[in-house]
């Protein structure tokens, strides 16, 4: 909620804040976004191992990125929903399986980057 007291400047460290809250809270409470954590720590630690260039490193934190929004997203919908409806419904369940293709396509074309990535540079060690 906007405080009609705060300035520009503390208005933005307000959002923030509450942008760091609901970070730590997807990370201590979501199964998904802890898995997608570790994920892209261990495919940090493999750019590390393969020495990938600068190029590689960008795209690599950018579909770590969009793989940990697409999963955000995906919670938060999910969220909205079992609160408007707490049962099942056949159209909230249609909704929640939109919302998880989200993931679903940049799970996918992040395993397609990491191909390009990594495939070459695992052919070279056989």
């Amino acid at each position: 909620m906007k405080n009609v007291e705060d300035s520009f400047v503390r208005g933005r460290i307000r959002s923030l804040k509450f942008a760091f809250k609901g970070a730590w809270l997807l990370l201590t409470t979501e199964d998904s976004i802890k898995a997608q954590v570790i994920m892209a720590i261990v495919i940090t630690i493999l750019g590390c191992f393969f020495n990938i260039s600068n190029i590689e490193w960008m795209l690599q934190f950018v579909v770590i990125g969009m793989v940990l929004v697409a999963e955000s997203l995906n919670t938060a919908v999910e969220k909205i929903a079992d609160f408007v409806h707490p049962d099942y419904h056949e159209k909230i369940g249609f909704i929640k399986d939109i919302a998880a293709g989200a993931p679903t396509f940049a799970g996918i074309t992040s395993l397609i980057v990491a191909g390009f990535i990594y495939f070459p540079k695992i052919n070279l060690l056989f």
